[in-house]
């Protein structure tokens, strides 16, 4: 007999878990029932908060194996830190095959792996285990990026033929942990980080209504990295001074500035491009996220700070610092704008319902593992070019054992 509800347990209690937590006010026919952490008190944290919006009575476990053992644990949601998910899921599925623990499914914070071998790694997992598996992609699941996405391929690529280019940028003044800067732990740096959404979200934008992901093919891919802001001695003594002296980014600096240009050809051999930026070096309000769609003879623009409420502070109302306006806020003063739903409007409520729902009706999530994976050889071949300073012809040699020079510690821009 099929479950009508689901027991989700969280791996991870930080920034991440909290954003999906606070989506669970929108998402319907599960329930929030545990929380692991490497930080006791921040799995305390992350379960009250669970409770007070009364989204699950999350309980907090000391390890994987003994949440994968409760039987009220269906499903994992694993949103800890990127060096850490290999061992997440290995932990996942030990218990499983030590036979602690049932689980319907496995869902993952993006990116998948901070490589390809690791990224693969995860999806033998899920599939050895006999595991459905969801990757957590939130910017397809947008409002704004689903409903344009239906308005533009119904009406004018129905009528003047398909789009051919589509551009995504993910821009703000740069992460919330000292864990983010570190390449060899993040996998890389603003590239890995948060060009995954942006290639995401614009090769789903491309493809048509209803097709397979590999209705598109990458063909080459063009890329450059740079330190343009955070290399500086000024602000890399506040990294340094974060990270209680861990993070050094004149010697071990991570790319704070990153594009890509991504060549595809469609199922008529018709040539599409995918443009993306992203940028930890952005001074503005706050988180912006901006996508395009262009064809024949029409067009697409959303911008997040675009918003529908603005506030205004004179330079007399002097408070703390926060973030109660928008993602990654950087004034509390002036004309600022509001992002008055963010888990509804970057997507979180969708996607949490899409992987509920697909994991309660015994499917596959549509943006699975596999999606993980093709990011992942998107970004590493990225990672190629610049540091070759070339196009590099998609899908290259090595792919799966390349590991970037940012990721080992021996990337640096000022000794180049």
């Amino acid at each position: 007999m099929a479950k009508k509800r689901l027991g989700v347990g969280f791996v991870g209690a930080g920034f991440i878990t909290k954003f999906h937590i606070r989506s669970w006010l929108g998402v319907r026919d599960a329930d929030i029932l545990g929380i692991v952490s490497r930080t006791e008190e921040r799995a305390k944290e992350a379960a009250a908060l669970a409770k007070k919006l009364n989204v699950g009575e999350a309980k907090v476990y000391k390890s994987i194996t003994d949440m994968v053992a409760d039987p009220a644990i269906d499903a994992i949601w694993i949103c800890a830190p990127n060096y850490t998910r290999l061992e997440n899921m290995e932990e996942i599925v030990s218990a499983l095959e030590k036979g602690k623990g049932e689980l319907i499914g496995v869902t993952c914070e993006k990116p998948l792996g901070r490589n390809v071998k690791e990224a693969r790694a995860m999806l033998e997992l899920a599939q050895k285990a006999g595991l459905l598996d969801g990757y957590l992609e939130n910017q397809v699941f947008a409002p704004a990026v689903v409903r344009g996405k239906e308005i533009i391929w119904t009406r004018g690529a129905a009528i003047s033929g398909r789009p051919y280019l589509a551009r995504a940028a993910e821009e703000h003044s740069g992460p919330h942990m000292p864990w983010f800067w570190e390449g060899e732990l993040q996998g890389g740096g603003v590239l890995n980080d948060m060009m995954c959404h942006s290639v995401e979200e614009a090769r789903f934008m491309l493809t048509p209504p209803g097709a397979p992901r590999n209705s598109l093919t990458p063909v080459k891919i063009t890329a450059h990295t740079s330190c343009l802001k955070w290399q500086n001695p000024d602000y890399a003594k506040i990294l340094s001074l974060n990270s209680g002296g861990k993070t050094d980014y004149i010697s071990r600096p991570a790319e704070d500035f990153a594009r890509s240009l991504v060549e595809y050809r469609d199922e008529n051999d018709k040539k599409l491009i995918v443009e993306t930026t992203t940028s930890w070096s952005f001074v503005g309000a706050g988180l912006r996220l901006s996508m395009e769609l262009l064809g024949p003879e029409y067009s697409l623009l959303i911008n997040t700070l675009d918003s529908g409420l603005k506030v205004f502070f004179s330079r007399n109302v002097k408070g703390s610092a926060g973030e109660d306006l928008v993602e990654k806020q950087n004034a509390e003063m002036g004309l600022m704008p509001v992002v008055s739903d963010e888990e509804s409007e970057y997507g979180y409520i969708a996607e949490n319902r899409h992987m509920v729902q697909s994991f309660l009706k015994g499917k596959r999530p549509e943006e699975n593992f596999t999606d993980g994976v093709n990011v992942t050889e998107l970004l590493m071949t990225a990672y190629m070019s610049a540091e070759q300073e070339k196009t590099i012809v998609f899908p290259p040699p090595e792919l799966d054992s390349f590991v970037p020079a940012v990721a080992k510690g021996e990337w640096n821009p000022k000794k180049s």
